[in-house]
């Protein structure tokens, strides 16, 4: 680790002024003014790319693995202009390996920006008149998600650097509760305050090796349900093969926090073409509860006709359960169909509550709050 501290170290420091609405800085090595990037797709297709770290090629060691992958994830976002600014994803996640993130959702649309840590802070903004759900999550270069932030306002917040992270991945959330019409008008509405941009460099792995290692832990849980904890910075690992796991299936995610964060559960993989139930006490989340369906790989499937379900429009039966189906026809309640496809489901709990933490983590007892619990076979 002390040797990765040091690749990891940049060599200077820089002095930053805020303004009103952004953060403006001195060109010193690299760094430029933030600014916002309309259309992450349009970035790419102009042209975007990633710059690397010279030098030798690091090893994909078990150590490092989760500061690899999440160098990938970093690079994917970088060609879409996150280095330079808050880029904006204007479109739903793009189905399957297209994705630029594994588990990447349809309850939202994202914004990310790269942006550098100055003395042990990040600074972001969520803007007063945001009009749907809008969240901020900060990612170090370990793939923790130190904060995770839905207050509106300016935010500066401590950040943990003694693993050698420099900057900070930010996930902008805006809800589709709305349409994707007003999702996009919230983004909008997002300015680039606090952000410091323009200088950072991928290390320098073989992004082979990486997949590589990826679908080896993949396949390691392929069948299997799986239950994230999320530590919120690397001194807080105490199993490392369960956090490369973690990066692995679900990179990004957030610690759970009653009432304020998000907890995500993976469920096994299910035989697309039987039919499926699974009826659970209604978990009455903060913002919004959802259920999404994925591949093996973990990747939303290409076809545009496979939905999520999500809280703000299921139906909730009378004795306040919901009832979820799969493959069970149009006529069954909440209905998701993977077209004969084998298939697994994350439920995320936006907001997540303190009996729905309490009844999703490895383990617990089945119960009526946990969805893996209640899934049965049924005849259509």
């Amino acid at each position: 680790m002390r040797t990765l501290t040091k690749l990891l170290t940049i060599a200077f420091v820089v002095s930053i002024a805020v303004c009103s609405q952004a953060q403006k800085t001195t060109d010193l090595g690299g760094i430029v003014e933030s600014k916002i990037i309309d259309d992450a797709i349009a970035f790419q297709k102009a042209g975007g790319k990633a710059e690397f770290m010279g030098g030798k090629k690091l090893e994909v060691t078990d150590e490092r693995y989760g500061h690899a992958e999440t160098a990938k994830n970093y690079r994917n976002w970088m060609v879409k202009g996150a280095n330079e600014g808050l880029s904006h994803l204007r479109i739903k996640a793009p189905r399957g390996r297209k994705a630029p993130t594994v588990q990447m959702n349809h309850d939202c649309l994202y914004s990310v920006a790269i942006t550098k840590v100055i003395d042990g802070k990040v600074s972001f903004e969520i803007p007063e008149d945001v009009i749907v759900y809008t969240s901020v999550q900060v990612i170090d270069q370990f793939g923790h998600g130190q904060h995770y932030i839905v207050k509106k306002g300016k935010h500066t917040v401590d950040f943990d650097i003694s693993d050698g992270t420099t900057h900070a991945f930010l996930i902008f959330r805006s809800g589709l509760e709305k349409g994707i019409e007003v999702a996009r008008e919230n983004q909008n509405l997002l300015t680039a305050w606090g952000l410091v941009s323009g200088d950072f460099k991928v290390p320098n792995y073989n992004f082979d090796e990486v997949d590589a290692k990826t679908a080896e832990l993949r396949a390691e849980m392929t069948g299997k349900s799986f239950y994230y904890t999320f530590p919120r910075n690397e001194k807080e690992v105490t199993d490392r093969h369960q956090w490369n796991l973690e990066c692995a299936l679900g990179w990004g995610g957030a610690s759970p926090i009653a009432n304020e964060a998000n907890l995500y559960t993976n469920s096994k993989m299910y035989d697309g073409k039987k039919s499926y139930q699974t009826t659970f006490v209604n978990p009455q989340s903060v913002y919004f509860s959802s259920i999404t369906v994925y591949n093996a790989e973990r990747y939303l499937f290409e076809d545009e006709e496979i939905i999520n379900m999500n809280s703000n429009s299921w139906e909730v039966n009378s004795d306040n359960t919901v009832t979820i189906s799969f493959n069970c026809g149009e006529d069954a309640k909440n209905n998701i169909t993977t077209k004969g496809q084998d298939f697994t489901f994350t439920v995320r709990y936006y907001g997540v509550t303190e009996p729905v933490i309490q009844a999703n983590n490895k383990d617990a007892v089945p119960n009526r709050l946990n969805p893996m619990f209640m899934m049965t076979e049924v005849t259509k």
